[in-house]
Parts: structure tokens; sequence; C-alpha cells
């Protein structure tokens, strides 16, 4: 089988702020037709990434393409050929959705022949048709991000870079977006986006993690997965902050994530550790808390993979990712 093309190849990568290293020494590269997420907590570089491959500024050191033209000395070109959705997109509160679709459509200079069919095909594609006369203003979360999405989507772009397009937005609306973004993988186009939210890197084919600038590992998320050391028990129900208190410092506990309404534990062997840690929670008057073996997630693998590469023993003492932009 022919390998496919790559559509985005970066080659160390790097973009100062004064005495700040937002992006060190980055390099990737990523198949056309592919999803590529890029998952990092606040601060982690990933605006600043996603920006240095469309163009819209120099890096300091290395370079970069997109669908072959230099991101410094091409930028304009690749402008015609990429979709960008910022996190936040702008769109006009005073025109409607059919008028915002419109004037994206004036900005990409879509001949008028070919948005008489584009703009109806993508307002039915986002299910956007039947409120395009509502006023912007009045959309919901999701229903902005979908129309964002369209937006970017008007001339056709062979490539869309999204920048945590679904922070903030509700679990359904989230859902929806993702069930549009499968059908633009079927379509051909490729996929670049940045989220802090696992459970979505997780739909990628691929996913980056991405920590103070630095791209500490890329891989399927499946073998992220497979990279963890160790095994879990996930905790369920009752005062979780002070099971996780309770296991600090625990001999048999590497590492403790809590996120939600679970306590991720790490441990050498979930078999050996289960019922010492349950006897431990007991002992403590927290009998109602619900601990089980479990698969380690990509947060699992990320915390791990952080403490690793900063030279830190595994300890307890770690929280989870924290969600936002950067």
């Amino acid at each position: 089988m022919k390998p496919a093309a790559i559509a985005i190849r970066a080659e160390g990568l790097v973009k100062r702020f004064g005495q700040l290293t937002a992006v060190q020494d980055m390099s990737l590269a990523v198949a056309a037709g592919e999803s590529f997420a890029l998952v990092g907590p606040d601060g982690a570089g990933k605006t600043t990434t996603i920006r240095l491959l469309c163009g819209i500024m120099d890096p300091d050191q290395g370079q970069a393409t997109v669908l072959d033209y230099d991101t410094v000395h091409a930028a304009e070109q690749i402008k015609d050929h990429i979709g960008y959705m910022p996190q936040r997109f702008g769109l006009y509160d005073d025109l409607t959705v059919a008028e915002n679709l419109a004037f994206y459509a004036d900005v990409h200079r879509v001949p008028k022949a070919e948005r008489q069919q584009r703009m109806p095909e993508l307002l039915h594609f986002a299910d956007l048709a039947r409120f395009q006369d509502r006023l912007a203003a009045n959309l919901s979360g999701g229903m902005r991000q979908k129309l964002g999405l369209i937006c970017t989507l008007v001339h056709r772009p062979q490539i869309i870079f999204l920048d945590e397009p679904t922070f903030g937005v509700d679990p359904v609306s989230r859902r929806e977006f993702w069930q549009i973004l499968y059908q633009l993988l079927v379509s051909g186009i490729t996929i670049f986006l940045s989220t802090s939210y696992m459970d979505e890197a997780e739909r990628a084919h691929r996913v980056g993690l991405l920590h103070r600038g630095r791209l500490l590992l890329v891989d399927t998320p499946r073998g992220i997965r497979e990279n963890f050391q160790g095994e879990v028990l996930e905790a369920r129900q009752g005062d979780l902050p002070a099971a996780r208190k309770i296991l600090h410092g625990h001999p048999l506990v590497h590492q403790t994530l809590l996120m939600g309404d679970r306590l991720m534990i790490t441990v050498a062997s979930s078999r050996t550790a289960l019922a010492p840690l349950a006897q431990a929670l007991t002992a403590a008057g927290l009998t109602d808390v619900s601990l089980k073996e479990a698969s380690p997630g990509l947060e699992d693998v990320f915390v791990q993979v952080i403490q690793r590469q900063e030279g830190l023993a595994m300890g307890p003492d770690t929280g989870a990712a924290t969600s936002g932009s950067d």
C-alpha cells in the first residue's frame, strides 16, 4: 500500500516570547487524511504551535511545511488551502447564521455560483438550516461552535486547524461536534486540533502529548496507553479527595490522579494492591469508596511521562491535568 502523503511537517520548531520558550524543538509529521490531537494543560504551547503551522507567526528556529508550502515564505498560499478555527472564533453577533456564513464566503472569495450550492450544504451538514435566520448572539455555545466550523469550511480547505474547539461546550454538543468531524475525515480532510479533554484525544488517529512547549510523546491512543508503566486501580463514590489524602505516601501507591468522580491510583500490581488499599480506606472510615481494577487512560500516561521527563520519581502528590487555553 502506498504511504499517505505528508500534509503537515515540522522540524525543530522553536518559538520564544522574551524569556519564555513557548515551543521547544518540535518535530512532527501528520499524514493527509489523518486526525491529530495535540494534548496538553494550560500554557503547554498548543495555541502557539497551531499559529506557527498556520503561518500566522514565524518560528525563531526550525521550519514547517503545510501541503509542501513553507509556513514562513508561502504563508499566503497556505491560507488558501487551510481552515483555522481559533478558540474564540470571530462570529458577528449582529449577523444571522446565514449572514455570518456569507461573510466568510466573501472573505475567502468563494465564487457566487459555488456558494449558492456550498452554503445550503454546510447549513444542512451542521444541522443549522432551520436556524439560519437566527442572530449569532442568540445561539447556544454548541451551535456557535458548529457555525464557526462551517465558516471555516466554506472555501473547501484540505486541512483544518481547530484550537480547543469544544472548550466550555456541554457534553451533548461536544459529541455532535465530533460526529461532524468524523464525516469530514471520511471526505478526506486532514484535522489538526488541540484539546485539554483526554476523551476527545482518544478519538483521534494519533495524539501528541505536549508539556511546557516540548512534545513528549506521539503515538496512537492505544500506543500511548501501552507506554504506561504499572497498573491502575479506580476509586469511585464516597469522599475521593479524602481517599487521595489517605493513600498519599502508601508504599504500594506510585501515583494518584483525581478526575471528577474518579480517583485513579497507579500501583505496580493492581491484584496485589487492591485488598491492602481497600483495607487502608476502611480503617480510615471511608467504607463507601468503591475500589476496582481499571485500565490506564491518557491522563495517567500523561502525568507519568511528565514525571519521567522532569526526572522525578513517581510519587502520589500528582493532580489532574488542568483544562484551558494557552
